[in-house]
């Protein structure tokens, strides 16, 4: 696929109006049909390119990983896990992704491609800010054996457990105290360290 090429665009317009349909209607009436009229682009290109509402599930989760950004290297593990931790508040409260985030989720629930895709998502966004908490164990900050991606998935646990269970606000403070709390977790070598 050439960048800025037809194919590229062609992608682009369908990804959005993915994202649009589940927004708006969620993905147990995501319609191949709609998607190719609102992107504008021929029915038989969808059907061939995506399948099944789940093909492009997949193709729009491989697409938000790509276009994530990237993390944040303060030079102090705290800070480094309060930028994912509100990082991911941002995400989950604005208007267009928290929406499509929960309709991801619940595609996920009942589909096991949807669900192999969304875990690929989050290994990747782990994965981006791991890095970060190996830094800090190098500087002496958490215990040597800190399993750095537990820290990253325990920052986010709790601000996903609001925005799908509980219903709770999903502000700053939560994100930095879901920040604070992975932080002391790691230090007393809840995450595989050794408590220095």
């Amino acid at each position: 696929m050439r960048p800025g090429g037809r194919t590229a665009r062609v992608r682009a317009a369908v990804l959005r109006a993915t994202g649009d349909a589940l927004v708006e209607h969620g993905f147990d009436r995501l319609d191949l049909g709609e998607i190719a009229r609102r992107a504008e682009v021929g029915r038989t290109t969808v059907y061939r390119r995506w399948g099944n509402p789940t093909g492009l599930v997949v193709d729009l989760l491989a697409e938000m990983a790509e276009t994530s950004l990237p993390r944040t290297d303060t030079g102090s593990l705290l800070e480094d896990l309060r930028a994912n931790a509100r990082l991911v508040r941002r995400t989950l409260t604005d208007p267009r992704q928290g929406p499509l985030f929960r309709a991801v989720i619940a595609a996920a629930a009942c589909d096991e491609r949807a669900a192999e895709a969304l875990r690929r998502f989050y290994r990747v966004r782990v994965a981006e800010w791991a890095p970060c908490v190996v830094a800090a164990v190098e500087r002496g900050e958490a215990p040597a054996g800190t399993d750095a991606e537990e820290v990253i998935r325990a920052v986010s646990a709790p601000l996903y457990y609001r925005l799908l269970a509980s219903g709770d606000p999903l502000d700053e403070a939560t994100a930095d105290r879901a920040a604070a709390a992975a932080v002391a977790a790691a230090r007393a070598g809840v995450y595989g360290g050794e408590p220095g």
